[in-house]
């Protein structure tokens, strides 16, 4: 069985497009940070840079965070974070909150 290479590039984004799972991924990742743009400014200053946005399932959200501290001023502040997405049309049930290390993994302490 012989493959065949394609002999024209693709670009990242139109391989993203072309293959459904992929594209689905991309838009739930542009959802996501949408949503975090909208919150951040509600943020203190200190925290805003710390927060990077996580996944977004059906009517769930996470919110990653470096460290215990940090996850429980977002903590304090889910109501009104969860106030702001849905008056804004982002319908958002539950707001998850993860703390990340520098490994990338969550909840991993050494």
């Amino acid at each position: 069985m012989q493959t065949y290479r394609r002999s024209t590039s693709v670009s990242l984004l139109q391989a993203v497009e072309g293959a459904p799972t992929l594209s689905h991924l991309s838009h739930l990742a542009s959802q996501s940070a949408v949503r975090l743009a909208l919150i951040r400014p509600l943020m203190p200053k200190l925290l805003q840079a710390a927060v990077q946005a996580g996944a977004l399932e059906e009517g769930s959200w996470c919110l990653l965070v470096p460290n215990s501290a940090a996850a429980a001023k977002l903590r304090q502040m889910t109501p009104s974070l969860l106030e702001v997405l849905q008056a804004r049309g982002h319908p958002v049930e539950k707001l998850r909150i993860k703390i990340i290390t520098t490994t990338g993994q969550p909840g991993f302490r050494r």
